[in-house]
This record gives structure tokens, C-alpha cells and sequence, in this order.
């Protein structure tokens, strides 16, 4: 999965610590993991072997049994041993190969589950399921969930860094009378399909000497060293950055962004940046398509379409008005509280298991 799903959790983690909690993450080190991450931030930290090639689609279960590296009922013991006998206030899962089996085996060695989705396609036995996705509602998981499991639903719970909020306003202010000049890419930790490569070919007769472009990627992407070598051919100062912690400082600073339709979008909204989503895997096709059509972003279907769309999209945010309309209506999306409410709702479930939060 993205490294999106990773990022949610740690920031997750940190807000839970500054809470007063300790924090234990139980990952499986699949080829380029990013375990360092969570060391590096201080959290416990519990690795479970790499994945069993030989389970493939033979495992029985939603649509992303595969991606597990093992059988749920193996994933699910491993888990349970990693969580010791130590008592566990909350077991928070964020994967798509999990769901409800999974979850009645672990019962047991917590007081309470809570569940961070995207797809409404799995039933889950949970306390709390956060959906933090546009367009989602409520009642898509009305079958899904026990009749009392709490649901935090839309981009007002999306789980960002608090310096997305800190940089909203500042950001906000100067994008009224912004030219489209700095660019920012962006397509995720990995991008397997190298679409950044793909991006500077296309933008490359394009830019001017004036403009700027700035390019973030993980350690780990398997096209890093091809897209320093293309960054250095192209026509404008283009930057190269690897696993920056400033993502929320070079966003408020760029005129539109070209990236990935995943967990993201949700800091480029926060700070009313314009942008061009590329689609890049299935799963984030519903998103890409309600920030569309809420006139948050345009949208490329996939990586094979960036050479012939990508100029396009360009030529219509250069139209009076565009980039100014596109970054107030990213911008109503998520005010990049959301962090806050599903920590209180955490609390709130743990001091009372009964008590109800707010759902939308």
C-alpha cells in the first residue's frame, strides 16, 4: 500500500502521545517498507516477518487479501502475540486486507478497535471506523459495522500534520493573485509507474527560465536516481526532494500541484492548493472523481495519459480566475482539524463507551 497509509497512522500516533498515551505499532516488513519512519519518531515498535510469497490470491477474502504477505488467520496470530499481555486501550487498523475475521480474533486482546478505511467493499467488527474520504456517507457502511460502532465520516476528520493547519491561513492569503510559476510533484512515496518521469517529460517544453518546479519522492522510489538526472535536463531551476518533513511549507508555496489521488489530497485541500491529480491505482479513482467534480482539482485518469492531458490541464488553469476559484474550493474541503476530532473521539469512547460523536 502507499505510504499515505503509514503517514495517517504516525501523525495519529503523535497527537495520541502528546495526549499523554503510548504507542505501539505492529507492521510487517514487506520490500521497501518504511519502518525507519516510525523509530525515528520514537513509537514502540514491532516487526513482523516479510511476506510469504506463496500466498498470493489463494488467500480467501476481500478484494486486497494479497497484499496481507500472509494468511489473515497467521497475520491475526502474529498480531495477538505482538500485543502481549499488556493491556491495550485501542488496536487501530489501517488495512484493506483486514476486516471482520481478522478483527474477532484480536477482540480479545483489546478493550476497543477502531478501523481506518477507504473502501466501504469489507464488513469490520469495530468500536470507531474513520472514512476521512470525499463523498463517502455515513449510511455506506450502514451494513458493514455493528448497529453501535461509531463512524467519522468526510474530510473534516482527514488525519494531517498539525502544520498543515498552521500554514492554512498564510497559504490561503497569498493565493489570490498568484501567476502559475512553481510547481510541486508529488506522486506518492514509491510511484512504481515512475509518472514524476513522466510529468517533467511533459512539462519540459513547456517551462520557461522564470519558472520553478520542485519534485518530492521517498529514499525508497525505484526511480529516484532517473528523475535527478531528467530534473537536471529540464529548461527551469528543478529541485529534487527526498523524505522532506517540510511538505506542508513547500505546498503553501507553490502555485498548483501535480500529484497522486491519494491521502494527500487532503493536505493540498487544507491549504487551497490548485492541482492536477493523476490516478494512479483503482482505489483512488471515487476520490479523485468527487474532488473534480467539486472543482478542486482536474484530473488524468492514469500515468499513460499525462503526455497528452497534462499541457491541457495547464493551458486551462492558466484562464483568469481559474487558479483563484480552484484553491477556494479545495479549501472549503478541509479546514485540517480533523486530527483533533478523532483524538477527542477517542477519548471520548474510552472515558465512555456510549457516548456519541459526531458522524459527518
Amino acid at each position: 500500500m502507499g505510504s499515505g497509509h503509514l503517514m495517517r497512522c504516525l501523525t495519529l500516533a503523535d497527537a495520541l502521545r502528546a495526549a499523554g498515551a503510548a504507542c505501539h505499532f505492529i507492521t510487517r516488513e514487506h520490500p521497501g517498507h518504511l519502518i525507519a519512519h516510525i523509530s525515528q519518531r520514537g513509537h514502540r515498535l514491532s516487526v513482523l516477518p516479510g511476506a510469504d510469497d506463496n500466498v498470493g490470491e489463494a488467500s480467501a477474502g476481500p478484494a486486497h487479501a494479497a497484499w496481507l504477505g500472509a494468511t489473515w488467520a497467521e497475520d491475526a496470530r502474529q498480531t495477538a502475540e505482538a500485543l502481549g499481555a499488556a493491556g491495550t486501550d485501542w488496536l487501530v487498523v489501517d488495512h484493506y486486507a483486514i476486516e471482520r475475521r481478522w478483527e474477532q480474533r484480536l477482540a480479545g486482546h483489546c478493550r476497543h478497535l477502531m478501523v481506518i478505511d477507504d473502501l466501504a467493499d469489507r464488513a469490520h467488527v469495530c468500536d470507531l471506523l474513520l472514512d476521512q474520504n470525499l463523498g463517502r456517507r455515513p449510511e455506506d457502511y450502514q451494513s458493514l459495522v455493528p448497529s453501535d460502532c461509531k463512524r467519522l465520516i468526510g474530510p473534516g476528520f482527514a488525519l494531517l500534520r498539525p502544520e498543515f493547519a498552521t500554514w492554512r491561513l498564510r497559504s490561503l492569503a497569498d493565493r489570490e493573485q498568484r501567476p502559475l510559476r512553481n510547481l510541486l510533484i508529488s506522486m506518492g512515496g514509491m510511484d512504481r509507474p515512475n509518472a514524476t518521469g513522466m510529468i517533467l517529460g511533459s512539462l519540459h517544453p513547456l517551462m520557461r527560465q522564470h519558472d520553478r518546479i520542485q519534485v518530492v519522492m521517498g529514499s525508497t522510489a525505484p526511480w529516484l536516481e532517473s528523475v535527478q538526472a531528467q530534473a537536471g535536463e529540464m529548461p527551469c531551476p528543478t529541485e529534487v526532494l527526498v523524505d522532506t518533513p517540510a511538505m506542508a511549507k513547500l505546498m503553501a508555496g507553490c502555485d498548483l500541484a501535480i500529484g497522486a489521488a491519494g491521502s494527500t489530497s487532503w493536505e493540498r485541500c487544507c491549504l487551497g492548493v490548485p492541482s492536477v491529480m493523476v490516478i494512479l491505482a483503482d482505489n483512488q479513482r471515487a476520490v479523485a472523481e468527487h474532488l473534480r467534480n467539486a472543482g478542486a482539482a482536474l484530473l488524468i485518469e492514469s500515468p499513460q495519459q499525462i503526455a497528452s492531458a497534462l499541457p491541457a490541464c495547464l493551458d486551462q488553469l492558466r484562464a483568469p480566475g481559474s487558479l483563484k476559484q480552484m484553491a477556494r474550493a479545495a479549501a472549503a474541503i478541509t479546514d485540517g482539524q480533523g486530527t483533533g476530532r478523532v483524538l477527542q473521539a477517542l477519548i471520548r469512547l474510552t472515558e465512555n463507551p456510549h457516548a456519541q460523536p459526531e458522524t459527518t
